[in-house]
């Protein structure tokens, strides 16, 4: 098995690094925004701690490739490190505590790059995870100071906390109606959103969570601290890993039935 303790320390050394940047400008009432051709925001914090992070790996890591949000893929070979600057770029611009750095290194495999490490800081809810393969998952402070964590053993879906972002992307897709069939059959339902939910089904405080239509660096690090904490991370069709542009994340125990009602169609 690899040892991927000198990559996770760097990857937590970035994080702070972003952590600083970005918390410097939460707030702040000249915060510079702009929309992207996606009709997506955009701040000036968001490019800064992208900039910062790819600094740092150029110096670090200079043979790596770096896959980012804002600037693209930089660099070819065998391992590519995939930044989420800020996820959460909307509750950022609005003041809201939810959003976060996320950091992933990928390693090329047979079926395409997979997660071998994988950070989620999110600062202004004071909250770290983190996983790197084969060596579990975890949350804390830094290293040093930190919590394994598992996925719950919820196996009923009456019994199940379901998690979303948010009900126009399922409508869009011709989901809406499986969508709704699951929120009436699970136990509770709440919209946290974001990177925020994949964390919780790795903590064990929610049992599952989907997301319609993501990207690469949305779903890289969350998908490696949920598996390592035991949980099953695919797409919506099945597909194991970051690689179907949408998310289903569960304790395992129930995802087959979480894919039945997530593909069912209007």
């Amino acid at each position: 098995m690899p040892d991927y303790h000198d990559d996770l320390r760097l990857a937590h050394v970035l994080a702070d690094a972003a952590d600083a940047a970005t918390m410097a400008r939460f707030k702040a009432l000249d915060l510079k925004v702009e929309t992207k051709p996606d009709m997506t925001p955009v701040s000036e914090a968001d490019k800064a701690a992208e900039e910062l992070i790819r600094g740092q790996l150029q110096r670090a890591r200079p043979r790596d490739a770096i896959l980012g949000e804002e600037y693209g893929i930089e660099g070819t070979g065998p391992r590519r490190w995939v930044i989420d600057p800020i996820d959460g770029t909307k509750n950022y611009v609005r003041g809201v505590p939810v959003w976060a750095t996320l950091i992933s290194l990928m390693e090329a495999a047979e079926g395409g790059y997979q997660p071998v490490v994988g950070v989620v800081s999110a600062p202004a809810l004071g909250r770290r995870w983190w996983a790197a393969k084969g060596h579990g998952a975890y949350t804390g402070r830094s290293l040093t100071s930190a919590s394994r964590m598992h996925v719950s053993r919820v196996s009923t879906l009456s019994d199940a906390s379901f998690a979303y972002s948010s009900l126009s992307g399922w409508e869009e897709q011709g989901r809406l109606n499986g969508f709704l069939d699951l929120t009436r059959e699970v136990w509770r339902t709440r919209a946290y959103g974001d990177f925020w939910p994949y964390m919780m089904v790795a903590e064990g405080s929610v049992d599952l969570c989907a997301e319609p239509e993501l990207s690469l660096w949305d779903m890289a690090a969350t998908a490696i601290v949920v598996t390592e904490a035991g949980g099953t991370f695919t797409g919506l069709d099945g597909r194991p890993g970051p690689h179907s542009g949408n998310a289903a994340a569960s304790n395992g125990l129930l995802h087959d039935e979480l894919l039945g009602y997530l593909n069912e169609r209007n």
